[in-house]
């Protein structure tokens, strides 16, 4: 009978590991199952409107690396431990039975292809003890950390916001005017950090400071639709981040898990890191928007008689670039908080290497745009929301280090190495 114990532990940052089984072009059941997941939330309708995808990589990542964690043993575990398997159990079928189990839960209406992969993914593996066990695991595994996130908060009820028109605060944007979005995300909890609001930044700038001036001034010239002061760089820039910026650092995650060979249990860890994180960050950032309740650019800008600053100018017929605007506060960024909070990862698991990375758009189809680093693109997913009208620079900037500290208190608390296994190599013979 499997024995499951639960913990929470702390990260310390080990070197790369190298697979021969990756080099050789075996694929990896990670980064296969992370590819699976990004085509379901990428299939129109299949993301319940009122539930974050980030949530379900977080649980199906945290479910893979436990499970495989379980077998390896370098690592503490994120929740779940299981006791007495032995080290020749099969990591890729605990792997595949994780995630699988994980996603046939979250998203039932896919169980038909989700089968079939499974079946597909078993059937490279050897029959025989090694791989019945790795299923077992990947089994208990899912149906503990599943447990876990059942009663999370994430299906409660969305509060209705009051929203009166006053200065700064946050109206339904025109020409759409959508309901606002995850009012109920900030109960949801955390997987990493204590609170939602454990790193919520202070309140925007005041409406009258030189500060928001600013902000104001840039935005309206920079992000107005059919802008002739954005470059067509900075225009192409806005419209390239549209998609859901959580996407796209997913697969940034593996082009350089893939570029550098990673092993099984090394990329487990690296995507369990990166998605906890991302889902912590959007935790905390629905927090700080409803708490603020700061109004966005567009609204501002149609609407400047009435913030007592005589140096911003109404325009009310202004527009953003994509002439749409997200359902929520603006204050702080989404893009900002989610880019920095994943490159803070990326960074911490690699040591900050040179990584050459070509990024492609769900927005932007065929569109190509290149970095020489994580930071890099970091630094241009948070300045596209300017180019887009989405957001001033300062939620950009406050969005900035609340994914630095919410990333960086992760990194520090989890998935630390398991010292009391010994000091075993981290490159795979």
């Amino acid at each position: 009978m499997l024995r499951i114990r639960t913990a929470l532990a702390v990260l310390i940052t080990g070197p790369l590991l190298w697979s021969a089984a990756a080099a050789q072009g075996t694929p990896n059941a990670v980064i296969e199952w992370n590819k699976t997941l990004l085509t379901i939330v990428r299939t129109p309708g299949a993301q319940p409107a009122t539930l974050h995808s980030t949530r379900s990589f977080a649980i199906m990542h945290a479910a893979i690396y436990d499970a495989v964690n379980s077998i390896d043993g370098r690592h503490a575990p994120y929740l779940v431990h299981i006791e007495r398997i032995p080290e020749d159990a099969s990591q890729e079928a605990a792997a595949d039975s994780a995630a699988h189990d994980v996603l046939v839960w979250l998203y039932p209406t896919f169980q038909t292809t989700l089968d079939a992969q499974l079946q597909q993914d078993l059937a490279e593996i050897p029959d025989g003890p090694r791989k019945t066990t790795g299923v077992s695991v990947g089994q208990a595994v899912a149906q503990a950390i599943l447990k876990l996130r059942e009663q999370d908060g994430s299906a409660a009820p969305q509060p209705k916001l009051d929203l009166p028109v006053k200065a700064g605060r946050y109206q339904s944007t025109p020409p759409n005017f959508p309901s606002p979005a995850f009012t109920q995300w900030a109960g949801v909890t955390p997987f990493g950090l204590r609170s939602a609001k454990q790193f919520r930044p202070g309140p925007p700038p005041a409406l009258t400071s030189a500060q928001y001036t600013a902000d104001f001034n840039e935005i309206k010239s920079l992000g107005m639709d059919g802008s002739t002061t954005a470059t067509p760089d900075q225009q192409q820039i806005g419209k390239f981040w549209g998609g859901q910026i959580q996407n796209y650092w997913n697969e940034i995650a593996q082009t350089a898990a893939e570029s550098r060979h990673l092993s099984l249990s090394r990329t487990a860890r690296l995507f369990a890191l990166l998605n906890i994180s991302v889902a912590d960050s959007v935790i905390a950032f629905y927090d700080a928007k409803y708490t603020y309740l700061f109004w966005r650019p567009v609204t501002a800008i149609q609407e400047a008689d009435i913030d007592g600053n005589p140096n911003t100018i109404a325009n009310p017929t202004w527009l953003p670039q994509p002439l749409r605007t997200a359902g929520d506060p603006s204050y702080p960024g989404a893009h900002a908080t989610v880019s920095k909070a994943a490159a803070f990862v990326l960074d911490s698991f690699f040591g900050k290497q040179p990584f050459h990375l070509v990024v492609t758009s769900e927005s932007l189809p065929g569109v190509v745009r290149t970095f020489n680093g994580f930071d890099a693109a970091e630094r241009e997913a948070s300045l596209s929301r300017i180019y887009a009208g989405q957001h001033f620079r300062s939620d950009e900037n406050a969005g900035d280090v609340l994914g630095n500290a919410v990333a960086d208190f992760d990194v520090d608390h989890l998935l630390h190495r398991a010292h009391e296994k010994g000091d075993r190599d981290d490159y795979d013979d």
